[in-house]
């Protein structure tokens, strides 16, 4: 009596008439198989409902998620809208001021007036004010248009690397000299430069050097120069010195300016005298470093630009 309290007791999850079978064949330990069987039947139960719950956990989590990115993409979009609408306040012209128009006389209106006809003078006067009112009026197309002025730096200079293939004096001047340069083109170019009278003509074959390449081409006694090769030198104008590139470069590498970002100008315009305006900025400082406005003459990745042994000098 006693082990059929214990069972009736319990939450029954089998049916009665498998306890009650299971009873009858063992009633000594036939209920605790009994309890044994719901005991593992509760925790079975327990644990899917468990499972449930985490996967409902984790429904809720990515529900949350999206929730947090719809939210975040509205409130760019009012964030957007309020500076559409600032900007529009800003920059919407102000409205007319109004004008109370005064009551009609009706005295006057009864009475017509009839102005005489005005003389051709009259007329020519009236012309004359309407030009001048229109000439005063219309605003100069320079005013309206909004011209962006290009930047004034270095990015704007077309710096290659090239190989001096062959050097030969100039036949008309003695301070000149002309050389053929591969820049990383179909063709060398041909250019004029001064170099200095104690520099050796065989050295400079083969070697590198700092080219301007986006210069009008233009004749120097005679000779068509397409390029300009870079110098440096102390206020002596005998001891000039080629710009040398670092040894690993090849010829066509592009000279840059990590503050400087930019491209080049296809071509300098002779107007606007920008090789003139930066040349006071670049020279080479105390360790022989070829800067502009303290920011080296760099080829991505493969170095800086020096002079072979001068310090503290100009780049021409």
């Amino acid at each position: 009596m006693k082990n059929m309290k214990h069972t009736d007791n319990m939450d029954s999850i089998f049916n009665p008439s498998v306890t009650d079978a299971l009873i009858k064949l063992d009633p000594e330990d036939g209920p605790h198989f009994v309890e044994y069987f719901q005991t593992h039947a509760m925790l079975s139960r327990e644990k899917a409902q468990l499972q449930a719950s985490v996967r409902d956990q984790r429904k809720l989590l990515v529900e949350n998620g999206k929730l947090k990115k719809d939210i975040e993409q509205l409130k760019t979009q009012l964030q957007d809208k309020q500076k559409r609408r600032t900007a529009k306040v800003l920059f919407s012209p102000a409205p007319p001021p109004t004008t109370t128009s005064p009551a009609p006389n009706t005295e006057t209106a009864a009475v017509p007036n009839n102005p005489p006809p005005p003389s051709s003078q009259d007329r020519r006067d009236r012309q004359s004010r309407r030009k001048k009112g229109d000439r005063k009026a219309r605003p100069s197309s320079d005013s309206l248009s909004l011209v962006a002025e290009p930047r004034v730096d270095v990015s704007r200079l077309d710096l290659r690397v090239g190989r001096i293939l062959s050097v030969r004096p100039h036949p008309l001047a003695e301070t000149l000299f002309v050389q053929e340069v591969d820049v990383g083109e179909n063709a060398p170019r041909t250019v004029v430069s001064k170099l200095g009278a104690q520099t050796d003509l065989e050295e400079l074959q083969g070697v590198l050097a700092v080219l301007l390449c986006n210069v009008k081409a233009c004749k120097l006694r005679g000779v068509a120069s397409k390029a300009r090769l870079l110098v440096c030198s102390v206020s002596d104008d005998d001891v000039i010195e080629r710009l040398a590139p670092p040894t690993c470069s090849d010829p066509g590498d592009r000279v840059t300016f990590l503050n400087y970002p930019g491209e080049p100008d296809k071509e300098l315009q002779s107007k606007q005298r920008l090789w003139e305006t930066l040349q006071p900025d670049l020279q080479v400082d105390s360790k022989g470093v070829a800067n502009y406005k303290g920011c080296g003459f760099e080829v991505k990745g493969k170095g800086l630009c020096r002079a072979p042994s001068l310090t503290s000098c100009n780049i021409k």
